[in-house]
């Protein structure tokens, strides 16, 4: 169950990350399937099949974070939805390391690590200044 919380917090960090270092600004926003591709492109050299099949896998996370996000407004109860986004995160995490090679995994892996630390120390007053 930590393990799973620390994947849906890194998830929830590398979006934020990613968008803050863009210059996004907008705090919660998610980044778009591209976008998100893009960036593990950088870290673990994708193919283009992997590309491809990542971004997939993002688009379809997308519109199912949009459908839970809406579910929300109309007064959905938080536990539940909270338990329903962490299930689906950890399934799309699932779905990201099926796609890559052992090597990129280790690094995709290494990097979550960084995410995680960095967030942490956010988290704790340090921020990133």
């Amino acid at each position: 169950m930590k393990k799973l919380m620390m994947i849906c917090g890194l998830m929830l960090g590398i979006a934020g990350f990613a968008n803050a270092q863009q210059g996004g600004g907008r705090g919660r926003m998610m980044m778009k399937p591209e976008e998100r591709v893009k960036l593990l492109d950088e870290k673990l050299k994708l193919s283009d099949d992997q590309k491809t099949k990542l971004t997939t896998v993002f688009t379809e996370q997308a519109e199912t974070m949009k459908k839970m996000r809406e579910e929300m407004q109309g007064g959905g109860d938080r536990d539940a939805m909270r338990e329903k986004m962490q299930k689906m995160r950890a399934d799309n995490d699932a779905k990201v390391t099926a796609v890559l090679t052992d090597d990129q995994k280790k690094a995709y892996e290494a990097w979550q690590k960084e995410q995680r630390a960095e967030m942490e120390k956010r988290r704790q007053g340090g921020g990133n200044n």
